[in-house]
């Protein structure tokens, strides 16, 4: 790679590995509680928050929009912990849904009233990892050290609720007030991300790593291993394209996750085949 460039990407490539981290991690509860699509319903949610903020008169770089945008989120947080019944029989995945689908109708409305700044409130959520600067990636890593620590220490408490909430409430955890404390950390890491990233990208940072994990390992150290691998190699490669090659940075990245899972797929096939003869 050429030096000039790689100057240039340094800023996006160390945001995306520290986005990569946190994500890879997440991206395992996500899969295992089967709550495929809690990331876009809780980015969408804090686009609504911006929405109002800026619908309000705040300038679209006013920080009042981060802290809108949390404040949002951590209300979503609460409705997906709490308006929850482990024995109901309308599935969680529902509930993210409709919360996604009318977040995405109130932000519409919003923006509509919202005309003079619009424009800027939608590149902000669309995001440019190839604009972050050094601070920006300074302060993303202080939050994400903080969330990560805590996960750390109650590593085995949000691991129990998101394999086997039922097995983890007969032994007296209270599972709503645990899966607060996970969609709350969660939206931290969303809203900051979004701001950073972009909505798509974001999803394939949670997601993608963790399934390509799951196509090698069954266990969660070997899974959160090659997740970490996966987006540390193709954030790098994405940027690298996307600079080569001009082409939208969030969107290169995006499909280069999914070409190489793709790959990952069929060289576990190919694996498999010997195997199985």
């Amino acid at each position: 790679m050429d030096w000039t460039i790689f100057q240039f990407l340094a800023p996006a490539i160390a945001a995306s590995l520290i986005i990569a981290g946190i994500h890879a991690y997440l991206g395992l509860h996500v899969v295992e509680r089967g709550v495929i699509f809690v990331d876009l319903s809780l980015a969408q949610i804090a686009s609504l928050g911006a929405a109002i903020a800026v619908w309000q008169g705040y300038d679209p770089n006013d920080p009042q929009i981060y802290w809108m945008s949390l404040a949002f989120t951590l209300i979503g947080a609460v409705i997906f912990a709490f308006v929850k019944g482990h024995t109901a029989r309308i599935p969680q995945e529902a509930i993210i849904g409709i919360s996604y689908a009318v977040a995405s109708a109130a932000v519409i409305l919003t923006l509509s009233k919202a005309t003079g700044e619009a424009e800027h409130l939608r590149d902000m959520l669309v995001g440019n990892i190839l604009s972050v600067q050094w601070p920006d990636v300074g302060l993303t890593g202080g939050i994400y050290l903080v969330i990560g620590v805590f996960h750390y220490v109650f590593r085995r408490r949000f691991l129990d609720i998101s394999i086997d909430p039922g097995a983890a409430a007969a032994r007296g955890t209270s599972v709503r007030f645990w899966d607060f404390l996970f969609y709350a950390s969660f939206g931290f890491v969303v809203t900051r991300s979004v701001a950073i990233a972009g909505v798509l990208l974001v999803f394939c940072y949670l997601i993608v790593p963790s399934v390509g994990g799951m196509l090698f390992a069954a266990r969660i150290g070997p899974r959160l291993a090659i997740g970490w691998v996966m987006g540390t190699v193709v954030s790098m490669l994405g940027m690298y394209f996307s600079v080569r090659f001009d082409l939208p940075t969030g969107a290169t990245i995006v499909c280069t996750f999914g070409l190489a899972l793709a790959a990952m797929a069929v060289a576990r096939q190919m694996i498999r085949r010997p195997a199985v003869a």
